[in-house]
């Protein structure tokens, strides 16, 4: 089983930027939490980062990979690019958010992407990636 992670806009300034969103953790820690999780369960991992949209695009376009996981930051309320993407592909793949996208401002309560999604995850901060691989674990695994 192989899982790309896509990170959009901002997810590398973690530890840095509104630690009442997003905590106290790098994004290093979050990279070395999910790889870990995934060797741990046998999963394949490709985890991307990107602040600009269309590199984001060609990166789900070109991916070789069974699943996405996909926290498209700010690009979630913005980009019909990003979700014609995932719509072309026609991959499984699973909305994730650190914060609860939810209980913060009204423009983060739309997302171009969670009605093709298998679902969405939100406000676990390091554990909605890693509630996520465990999503595909249990629903694809023939283990």
């Amino acid at each position: 089983m192989n899982i790309t992670i896509i990170n959009g806009p901002n997810l590398n300034m973690l530890g840095k930027r509104e630690k009442e969103h997003y905590g106290d953790f790098s994004y290093k820690d979050l990279l070395d939490n999910v790889k870990k999780h995934a060797a741990n369960r046998s999963v394949g991992l490709d985890v991307f980062q990107s602040n600009h949209e269309g590199e984001i695009v060609s990166k789900i376009q070109t991916s070789d990979t069974d699943y996405f996981i996909v926290n498209a930051g700010a690009y979630t309320h913005t980009s019909i690019a990003v979700r014609d993407a995932l719509a072309a592909v026609r991959k499984p793949f699973l909305e994730v958010h650190i914060s609860n996208i939810y209980t913060r401002e009204h423009f983060r309560h739309s997302s171009f992407l969670s009605d093709i999604a298998e679902g969405v995850i939100c406000g676990l901060g390091i554990y909605s990636y890693i509630a996520a691989i465990d999503y595909f674990v249990h629903k694809y695994s023939s283990v």
